[in-house]
């Protein structure tokens, strides 16, 4: 493979054979696949974000328990496995369940049995209305025509519920829909050879698997870290060709190909310690396309989130940076008083570090496609109409600033603040700190830009290809008082080793006017 070739990328394929077959980019999990299938649990649960990979990592157990041998040729799991048993395997996918009342779930539930019927080959003139009963008929009828135990791989087996889990009324109805079809797990233990289910949320925390306590749950173990998405490591050995592929199409070298790659999709940790994960979704992506874009962010609508953003009266400088107990990311989604477990679950916010002593995790968001993605979903709420205007506005401070024109990228920012219309329940000082929060925030998107917010304030540092801009910021004082703040802080010293002439820039906001008030830069 060289610089003008380019590889087929598996965007939106789940199926491992197809990928196989179609001779697709497929990242070799097959040792992990081996370890979880000859572990001494024979129940597990692992928990991901959206397009982490779950629905492929579900297929490939799929065809490993068939015994599918000629799709592994050459994978790790080829020189591990010797027998290769062909297990009858019942397969259900719980992703199409949302959005339905009690009826239709059921109706949906007894389609996903009718599926494995038909495909294990097993026909009866009985069809209980109970979907627990069915489902038991069923792994007991698959063991005796097959002679061997079953393997049951459930798929998202949260996502019926999701979209109620906040709700009084039909939560209770729809979890124990859900609770009552996977009942038989447990009694037919017997039959069964392995259990798998992934979801977005820990099982124990629906309350729907009440009675199987023996399910081990490997979403935080260490050794099954990068069993979704793409480490570092599996990138720059098993996609190396790629690389130089996309470095080749960005005009770039490969070492600056990287960093991009990792400031917009790494930074993934879903234990401690752990590899860098790279969101699946969006890598591929954008080896596929040449560029970089906000792939993962922009294929799910979060009005959802920005929702319960609201609901918990969460800021956007409180999104990430805070040290949490386990308890306060992992707890019971139904009852939880805080948004945080929402925000890891669904990959907002993850890892980034672990005090031992403490045995508290660091969270915050992920990468630079997080943080754009989200600012961009929050900026209606502080410009309103004036939003196609407000992402102009960045895109023309970004290029002032490039063009080392501070003064006047803030005399636009300025002008632009002035348009922009308020109302009485935000005229308040904080609401102009997280407007200007979200504005600086999605200047990101063209210049490099890390931003610090110590009791809410905000502070910038934006890196040019010439320059380091120190910004400070003050609410109804003076341009001098956040010069003063800077030389304060000592920032020329802390940033003296990046390299490149540090500038300062002082910024005064007035309240009452609404936009900037003065300046000073030096």
């Amino acid at each position: 493979m060289n610089a003008s070739e380019q590889r087929k990328y598996p965007i939106g394929i789940q199926t491992f054979s197809k990928i196989r077959e179609g001779n697709y980019l497929y990242i070799d999990k097959t040792e992990l696949i081996y370890r979880i299938a000859h572990s001494d649990s024979n129940y597990m649960f692992l928990s991901r974000p959206r397009r982490f990979g779950k629905s492929l990592l579900i297929s490939t157990l799929q065809c490993y328990f068939e015994g599918r041998r000629e799709l592994f040729d050459g994978l790790a799991i080829d020189r591990l496995e010797t027998e290769w048993t062909a297990y009858p395997v019942l397969r259900f996918d719980m992703s199409l369940g949302k959005w339905m009342d009690q009826e239709r779930l059921n109706r949906y539930l007894h389609d996903c049995l009718n599926d494995n019927e038909t495909r294990l080959g097993i026909h009866s003139d009985y069809h209980p209305e109970d979907t627990n009963i069915r489902l038991k008929n069923l792994i007991q009828q698959a063991y005796r025509k097959y002679n061997r135990q079953v393997v049951v791989l459930i798929d998202e087996y949260d996502a019926p519920l999701l979209d109620v889990v906040h709700e009084d009324r039909d939560l209770p109805v729809l979890r124990n829909v859900m609770r009552n079809f996977y009942s038989p797990l447990k009694a037919c233990d017997p039959y069964l050879r392995f259990v798998f289910l992934t979801g977005i949320t820990k099982f124990s925390q629906l309350s729907i698997f009440s009675e199987l306590n023996n399910i081990q749950n490997i979403s935080m173990l260490p050794e099954y870290a990068a069993i979704c998405g793409i480490t570092q490591e599996e990138m720059e050995v098993q996609m190396s060709p790629d690389l130089d592929v996309l470095a080749a199409r960005q005009k770039r070298n490969r070492e600056e190909t990287l960093q991009r790659l990792k400031t917009y999709y790494d930074g993934y940790h879903f234990t401690w310690p752990s590899p860098d994960i790279y969101n699946p979704f969006s890598l591929l992506n954008a080896f596929s396309d040449g560029r970089l874009n906000s792939y993962w962010f922009g294929s799910g609508t979060p009005t959802y989130l920005i929702e319960m953003l609201s609901k918990y009266h969460v800021i956007p400088q409180e999104i990430g940076g805070r040290w949490v107990a386990t308890s306060a990311f992992d707890a019971p989604t139904e009852r939880m008083t805080s948004i945080t477990p929402l925000l890891y679950q669904s990959g907002y916010i993850t890892i980034k570090d672990y005090d031992e002593l403490a045995d508290l995790y660091y969270l915050d968001l992920p990468n630079k496609e997080v943080r754009i993605g989200l600012m961009e979903s929050l900026l209606d709420g502080y410009v309103g109409r004036e939003r196609d205007e407000a992402v102009t506005t960045v895109a023309f401070l970004s290029r002032a600033i490039i063009q080392d024109k501070m003064d006047e990228a803030l005399r636009l920012l300025r002008t632009f603040l002035s348009t922009v219309p308020y109302c009485d329940n935000t005229d308040y000082e904080g609401h102009y700190q997280q407007m200007l929060y979200v504005i600086f925030s999605l200047m990101g998107k063209f210049v490099d830009v890390e931003i610090r917010t110590p009791r809410g304030r905000v502070d910038l540092v934006i890196r040019t290809s010439t320059k380091l801009y120190v910004v400070e910021l003050k609410l109804n004082q003076s341009a001098e008082a956040a010069m003063e703040q800077i030389d304060l802080k000592e920032y020329p010293e802390r940033f003296a080793l990046c390299g490149l002439p540090i500038v300062k820039v002082a910024i005064n906001f007035d309240s009452e006017r609404h936009t900037i008030a003065d300046w000073k830069i030096g």
